[in-house]
């Protein structure tokens, strides 16, 4: 053994801030965030945000903690939702502390790429860090290929770099690399977040509102309110190919009283069917893949009116 340095606890202060990815579709982006928060997934809610923006995972260090958050995938609008939609993503870029621009090594910067690296441009005061995904899938020579294009991107547009980072999501000493080289960047603060969570797991959350809409739709007149959706789980199917995943979700509509259960559940159950029907297409389109929906109707009596059932349907 040769020598070895000890850092102790007081040297170092403790870090703490946000950091959001940002990268064309499958440019490795969450595949990147689980990879550095690792598999636990922790659901958290109820507790007051202390960020306006979805936070996708929280990496715990003795050192640091990052907290990665989630942009809405910026592209060129095209409507005004669009615009709205770009809106937010450039807020969210000038609110954290460090933004990871990914790019693929196995593809070619593109029009894509050079969109959202002009609109980084603009973002001046937050550093930016290029990072190199799916190093796995090249040899060395495309690799460096791929960093010096990315430089002269850079270059181009007047980006200054932080880092440029090859990373490969599938080993793990890339990751606690990136995890090395983006903690310096982060403000000096205690933690930000209790040390179990890992998620808000917006997923849930976003599912649930899903089923909640396609209920309501036609009987709002009926039951304005008084419906919550509770997604109670929502698990890949055992045994299934890698290339036909299967998600089960389990979610629970309650309404208030005993009579309006006829109203959503429909004559022969059609309207359930359809509510759940419609609800599938969307969640499908939202999390990218096929989905085993099991809805079930229950009464919460006066649930509005009542904190204990409130919380328990996380409002």
């Amino acid at each position: 053994m040769g020598a070895m340095s000890v850092r102790t606890e007081s040297t170092a202060p403790h870090r703490a801030g946000f950091a959001c990815f940002v990268g064309r579709p499958n440019a490795g982006k969450s595949t990147l965030t689980n990879a550095l928060v690792g598999t636990k997934v922790a659901i958290t809610s109820n507790r007051p945000q202390t960020t306006r923006h979805t936070v996708r995972g929280i990496v715990h260090r003795p050192d640091a903690q990052l907290v990665l958050v989630d942009t809405p995938g910026l592209h060129k609008p095209r409507t005004l939702l669009g615009e709205r939609l770009n809106d937010i993503v450039r807020t969210t870029w000038s609110e954290v502390d460090v933004i990871g621009f990914c790019l693929p090594a196995d593809q070619k910067i593109g029009p894509g790429d050079r969109y959202i690296a002009s609109e980084l441009a603009e973002i001046k005061k937050t550093p930016k860090v290029a990072i190199v995904t799916k190093t796995d899938l090249v040899d060395s020579k495309a690799l460096a290929t791929q960093l010096i294009a990315i430089d002269r991107l850079g270059k181009e547009l007047g980006i200054e770099w932080a880092e440029i980072i090859p990373v490969s999501a599938v080993g793990d000493q890339q990751i606690s690399l990136l995890a090395d080289l983006l903690v310096p960047l982060l403000p000096e603060s205690p933690a930000l977040y209790p040390e179990g969570d890992l998620t808000d797991e917006p997923e849930q959350v976003m599912v649930a509102e899903l089923i909640r809409e396609a209920a309501l739709e036609g009987v709002r007149d009926e039951l304005p309110h008084s419906i919550a959706v509770v997604v109670e789980e929502m698990l890949p199917r055992e045994d299934r190919p890698a290339d036909k995943p299967l998600l089960d979700i389990h979610a629970n509509v309650y309404i208030e009283r005993p009579s309006q259960k006829g109203i959503i559940i429909g004559p022969k159950g059609k309207r359930l069917k359809e509510v759940g029907t419609k609800s599938r297409k969307h969640i499908e389109a939202l999390l990218g893949t096929p989905v085993f929906l099991d809805l079930h109707v229950k009464v919460a009596k006066d649930w509005q009116r009542d904190p204990k059932q409130l919380r328990k349907l996380g409002f």
